[in-house]
């Protein structure tokens, strides 16, 4: 990439005008919703609370530079991370379980989120990274809207959990710099029972597969920040319970053997996992080398090399 092309994020290149326009669509969304695949059709507008629990404010439990995420997004100055509260899965192994699913956090204004995002940026953050965005689309929208007049001007990461309705990422499209999801499960079962969503795989492959045709392969600066493109995460699961072969044959067949692959080992048991026999134990170091290997014998080491400690 030349100077000129990570210079400015998506959003200030797209026009106000059809940045208005995406706002205003995506708030119609949830007056029968349907933003994410569960399609609860409750009117958020009225405050009405569907799967998510989420209502009409945005809620946030906390924000800060995060030096924890992949290399490219922390940098040396941390990723802007604002973890928004609720989700539309039921992880039963969720790590922020008291965030996502106990509900733990505050409801703000369009006004103060757009404020957290030039709180960051001050701070010196490489980008926004809106954890767990999807059942807040419309209002992240809003607030992008609004913190351009302030003078937002870095790159917006959508740092999901690969659970996403191709129509809304479609409102996303320009605006979104990088897309961060997961790929949770290979398998409808294990889908199923521990994050409640039977179709998960077949969701988030057409999900990542739209979040790839509109950023593709991920793209740095000269300095090795990333400023658009698509991450993919996997995190290692005891005893395949992941399905991490179906998982990365996907990535390999289906978007490009050139795709930055994080794959993670840093599970432990929390929240109902801990009463689950076969969840309740940190990862085995050959469970997680049986995966970087599988990774490698594809050729998709662009990414988890960088990502990974070896073990």
């Amino acid at each position: 990439m030349n100077d000129k092309e990570f210079a400015l994020p998506g959003y200030l290149k797209i026009g106000r005008e059809s940045l208005k326009k995406r706002v205003k669509i995506a708030y119609e969304l949830m007056e029968d919703c349907k933003i994410c695949p569960r399609n609860c059709g409750v009117n958020r507008l009225r405050g009405e609370k569907g799967y998510c629990r989420a209502g009409l404010e945005p809620e946030v439990s906390s924000f800060y530079c995060h030096m924890g995420e992949e290399p490219p997004l922390s940098g040396w100055a941390g990723s802007g991370t604002i973890f928004l509260t609720h989700c539309s899965l039921r992880c039963v192994f969720c790590q922020n379980y008291p965030i996502s699913q106990l509900g733990y956090g505050k409801k703000i204004t369009i006004e103060r989120l757009a404020e957290i995002m030039l709180i960051l940026q001050k701070r010196g953050c490489h980008n926004i990274n809106f954890v767990t965005p999807t059942h807040f689309t419309p209002q992240i929208l809003a607030a992008i809207d609004r913190a351009i007049d302030g003078g937002l001007k870095i790159p917006i990461v959508y740092n999901c959990g690969g659970y996403e309705k191709v129509e809304t990422l479609k409102l996303l499209e320009g605006i979104v710099d990088i897309y961060l999801p997961d790929i949770k499960y290979g398998g409808e079962e294990e889908a199923k029972r521990y994050s409640n969503a039977q179709d998960y795989f077949e969701v988030a492959k057409k999900a990542v597969k739209e979040m790839y045709r509109q950023v593709g392969e991920l793209k740095l600066s000269p300095d090795g920040i990333a400023c658009k493109g698509l991450i993919i995460r996997h995190l290692v699961l005891p005893n395949d319970i992941s399905k991490s072969e179906k998982v990365l044959k996907f990535i390999k067949e289906e978007i490009s053997s050139e795709t930055y692959v994080s794959i993670m080992n840093q599970y432990f048991p929390a929240y109902k996992a801990l009463h689950l026999n076969e969840l309740n134990r940190k990862v085995k170091k050959e469970e997680y080398r049986k995966v970087l290997n599988l990774a490698r014998r594809l050729g998709l080491e662009k990414g988890w090399k960088q990502t990974v400690k070896e073990v």
